[in-house]
């Protein structure tokens, strides 16, 4: 079987990180990932600057498939449209020579999730939204490019990973929130908006997320992408509080941002004690992300049957995701 070579943009995120393993485990790749901050395995390059880019880029053959996963965050919806759609465009223009196909990672944002209330379940062929939206503008740059290559957009949800230093890492947000909770002697309180206790969500797993990508590189489009379960933090949140061995008190709304900008000194005697090997500067990444999530007091999911009517079948618990994120998590000494 010819072997093909993936270029993986943001590879240390926590999407491209699971992606990068994925692709090394399935063995018919040759794996080359990029990222801003460089690391174990993968390019520092800066894709913001395309003389960068070409230079690094410039040196590797026989590309043939580009995963992108890379992000770049601003203040506002409108200030994140060209420094990501540049970033897509510098990296494109170095490889397309040879490639056969391009994988887009996108989001519910495409469907205006994070504007306020949206039809659920979305669906692929929904309408789109009044710009500005980062993740239309790249998609449109794709289908403008796509010549001899083909591409595809994945949609996951909320994606459930082990990376540190991520700005959206929720399952990270939850087991630090729920072990400087139980530090201090605390129930684990839900902090988000009162109606978002009860809304209807759903997320994505970070390997199924992964041999879903792989997966659609057969494929051309959008593609949703989940779990293939729904739930409410109801019923969900007591559950997460007593695998920490904690009660759930009812909820409070408060701005993680604010109530933990203060415990970078208590969580450094934490990790003097129970011997943890991440700063808090690894595990604070995503206070904001979780005060987003938490304040989603409407249902959040979209219909994944089109990737199933496809071939793609894979499926995850939430539930236990959580709970195996969480032991990975204690295993590397990141949670107590």
């Amino acid at each position: 079987m010819e072997r093909k070579t993936a270029l993986v943009a943001g590879a240390n995120g926590i999407i491209g990180k699971n992606l990068v393993e994925h692709l090394r485990a399935d063995g018919g790749w040759d794996v080359v990932g990029l990222s801003r901050r460089g690391g174990p395995g993968a390019i520092a390059v800066d894709l913001l600057d395309a003389a960068d880019t070409r230079a690094k880029i410039g040196a590797l053959t026989g590309v043939t498939h580009l995963f992108y996963a890379a992000y770049q965050d601003r203040p506002t919806w409108a200030e994140l449209v060209p420094p990501n759609l540049a970033m897509l465009t510098n990296l494109v223009d170095a490889v397309a020579p040879g490639l056969q196909h391009v994988s887009l990672m996108q989001g519910y944002k495409v469907y205006g999730a994070h504007l306020g209330p949206f039809k659920t379940p979305a669906r692929e062929t929904d309408a789109g939204h009044m710009p500005p939206e980062f993740n239309v503008d790249q998609q449109r740059f794709l289908e403008r490019r796509a010549g001899d290559w083909t591409w595809s957009a994945i949609r996951p949800s909320v994606v459930g990973g082990t990376a540190l230093g991520n700005p959206m890492n929720l399952a990270l947000v939850i087991a630090v929130y729920a072990s400087i909770s139980k530090e201090l002697g605390l129930p684990l309180r839900f902090p988000g908006q009162p109606g978002a206790y009860d809304s209807l969500l759903e997320m994505t797993d970070a390997g199924l997320l992964a041999s879903a990508t792989v997966w659609a590189t057969g494929h051309r489009g959008a593609f949703n992408i989940a779990n293939g379960d729904l739930f409410r933090w109801r019923e969900l949140w007591p559950k997460l509080a007593a695998y920490f061995g904690l009660e759930a008190a009812p909820p409070l709304r408060m701005s993680l941002v604010d109530v933990m900008a203060d415990k970078g000194p208590l969580w450094t005697s934490m990790a003097a004690e129970h011997g943890l090997s991440a700063s808090y500067a690894d595990v604070s990444s995503s206070w904001a992300f979780g005060d987003f999530v938490f304040g989603w007091d409407y249902d959040m999911f979209a219909d994944t049957s089109k990737a199933r009517r496809a071939g793609f079948h894979e499926y995850v618990e939430t539930e236990q995701m959580f709970y195996r994120l969480f032991d990975e998590f204690r295993k590397a000494r990141v949670i107590p």
